[in-house]
């Protein structure tokens, strides 16, 4: 047999004669042997005798036990030595510990080990099988994980691909739309401004003729007072003169006085005054027309979303208190409503819902394009959409296209589309308010998160039928619905 190593021999002196593994914790016996604090330990437990030396056999006392720390330096050291040493030979397939080949595959560990590590307490008792074995296993689970995952980026590729397809479609509906708004605009504003200029160049006209008559009548007013002045002179001098005098030339006198009578000037002419008031009431009429245009104006591009980017008229929608769940409360303007514990005393009326907590909108529409707005609070669950006219009230109802429903729905921290089963919504915050576009004649409709602007879904073209269609509401506990003007 070959001389041990020094190697070989160091760790033979780390090695516990009882686990014939490295120390762990070493303690010193009286008789100078050493072992694990844990192995001594288990060998003296229940021992109502004077306990002994596993290996000399020496007795000894069971509480003299000395740390010895130079052993625990000693065996770290060796630990590191013996790792140094199988990298060194190959590194990898050595055990570290017993530079033995790992040759074994610990299933509960999931690690290579040795056959020394097998017949270890550590490993024991676990199930073990050759190396290659479980090289050739965990390759066949990795190619099966790799088959799936590489299926899944396909769909991924093939998906980012249509969506840039998709993008580019509409970033071409985008631009045919921004030069169809700047042309539009520029027609408009070329047509205001010909106006303008049209309307103040007859404004121009009508100032001067004005200015005209005003001229001409200060002067006739003032030469006539000038006129006035002269004769108020000469009679208060001729008033001053005696009697001889003063009834000289009376006649004349008076004659003169006569004729020096107040002449009224010409006023505007009823022609001039008509043309004024005539102006007026145009401008009267053109301001409100551009007070309605640039009201409405807002909306209109608020509203512009969509593949079609085509305008949606807004409207105020109310809601119908002959529909609402008993649980449902009101408000008495009819634009908000929560849901209540206690169940009011209502009329059971046909238009009733009286198993899911719903409410319709007073609102019908059968063609054109339509969109309101809701505000929801609360962090419990609703749902908004649109409804058939004829979807039913009584018991229960599918809320989804089947049920002649088309809504999202937040189920507290959830949220989804309602169709069967639900289309989960990866929303990365709670919407607190929604925009619900109509389309009747494409028979779609589209949910806008407002605060952002940002599409959340839409239902595709023809998934809602050419009949009446009303806004549909559902209300649950710890939530509340209002509708924005």
């Amino acid at each position: 047999m070959a001389a041990e190593s020094p190697m070989e021999s160091l760790q033979e002196e780390a090695t516990c004669p009882v686990c014939l593994e490295y120390f762990t914790e070493p303690v010193s016996l009286e008789c100078g042997h050493n072992f694990c604090r844990a192995c001594i330990s288990q060998c003296w437990e229940g021992s109502a005798t004077a306990a002994s030396c596993p290996q000399c056999r020496e007795t000894v006392q069971q509480r003299n036990l000395r740390p010895n720390r130079q052993l625990a330096n000693m065996v770290e050291i060796t630990k590191r030595l013996s790792l140094q040493a199988a990298k060194g030979r190959g590194g990898d397939g050595v055990c570290g510990e017993h530079q033995e080949t790992l040759k074994l595959f610990c299933e509960e560990d999931q690690t290579p080990i040795c056959v020394i590590c097998r017949e270890s307490r550590t490993h024991r008792a676990h199930t073990v099988v050759p190396i290659q074995e479980a090289v050739q296993e965990y390759k066949e689970r990795i190619q099966a994980h790799l088959k799936t995952l590489r299926e899944e980026r396909e769909k991924l590729l093939g998906l980012k691909a249509t969506r840039e397809r998709n993008s580019q479609e509409f970033l071409k509906q985008t631009q045919t739309e921004k030069q169809k708004i700047v042309s539009e605009f520029q027609q408009l504003l070329q047509f205001l401004e010909e106006q303008e200029r049209l309307l103040l160049a007859q404004l121009e006209k009508l100032d001067e003729e004005i200015v005209r008559i005003q001229n001409e009548n200060v002067s006739k007013l003032s030469e006539q007072i000038s006129h006035l002045s002269e004769l108020i002179s000469e009679l208060e001098g001729k008033c001053q003169k005696p009697a001889s005098e003063f009834l000289q030339d009376i006649r004349s006198t008076l004659g003169r006085c006569e004729k020096g009578k107040f002449q009224q000037p010409e006023e505007i002419s009823p022609e001039l005054e008509e043309r004024v008031s005539g102006f007026s009431q145009k401008t009267i009429v053109l301001l409100e027309t551009l007070g309605k245009f640039k009201d409405t104006l807002p909306s209109a591009l608020e509203t512009k979303r969509g593949g079609s980017l085509g305008t949606f008229r807004q409207v105020i929608v109310t809601l119908d208190p002959d529909t609402a769940h008993p649980k449902l409360l009101l408000s008495n303007d009819r634009k908000s409503v929560n849901w209540r514990d206690t169940q009011q005393n209502l009329p059971n009326k046909p238009e009733r819902f009286d198993y899911w907590s719903c409410v319709l909108g007073c609102d019908r529409f059968t063609s054109g394009r339509h969109c309101w707005e809701v505000e929801v609070r609360g962090g419990g669950g609703w749902a908004v959409g649109v409804a058939r006219e004829s979807v039913r009230r009584k018991g229960w109802i599918s809320l989804s296209p089947e049920g002649g429903i088309w809504a999202m729905e937040r189920d507290w921290d959830q949220f989804q589309v309602l169709t069967s089963p639900g289309t989960p919504l990866p929303l990365s915050q709670a919407p607190s308010r929604i925009r619900v576009c109509l389309d009747c004649d494409r028979g779609q409709v589209t949910f806008i998160d407002v605060g952002d602007e940002a599409p959340i879904f839409t239902f595709p073209p023809g998934s809602i039928p050419g009949e009446r269609i009303r806004p549909w509401f559902c209300v649950g506990m710890g939530s509340q619905l209002s509708l924005c003007p």
